[in-house]
């Protein structure tokens, strides 16, 4: 192997370097019975994301329009209240946030199919901790989901 392949499968990530190696790790949600692309698939990072920031600057509006004069650090935690409530609500009544629903998303739970309040309660509390939303498995699913048993999905 010359520099550059050795440079490139570094810069591609762990999961490159391993598959150019010989590891077969199939494709995201195939461990969960979920389809490759398409209706159902494991959503991508930057849906999920762009989700999340639709959901967080709709909380920061409502604070700050509704709930303080201004930007002042209580906006910020009001914005957080409010993006707790809107995710238990929404993700345990119809499956997706406002911002999921933009992005084509929807939260579905890996045995039922439909997020129980409970489920959605657990996901939603430790999303807004941040850290388990940080910390991913191979499947690209959060640790907030794997607790709460559920995956995020095109829909």
């Amino acid at each position: 192997m010359d520099k550059r392949q050795a440079i490139g499968s570094w810069l591609s990530g762990p999961r490159a370097a391993m598959e150019d190696a010989g590891a077969d790790f199939g494709y995201r949600g195939e461990q969960l019975g979920l389809p490759e692309e398409g209706p159902g698939s494991i959503a991508r990072p930057g849906r999920r994301l762009g989700a999340l920031a639709v959901d967080w600057a709709l909380c920061l509006l409502i604070a700050y329009s509704l709930i303080t004069d201004g930007y002042e650090q209580a906006t910020g935690n009001w914005a957080l209240l409010i993006f707790f409530v809107l995710g238990v609500l929404t993700v345990g009544t119809v499956g997706s946030t406002p911002g999921k629903r933009l992005f084509g998303l929807r939260v579905v739970a890996l045995d039922t199919g439909t997020v129980h309040p409970g489920r959605a309660l657990l996901r939603t509390a430790l999303l807004c901790v941040a850290l388990p939303a940080l910390i991913w498995d191979r499947d690209g699913r959060g640790l907030h989901d794997r607790l709460a048993r559920t995956v995020e999905v095109r829909i």
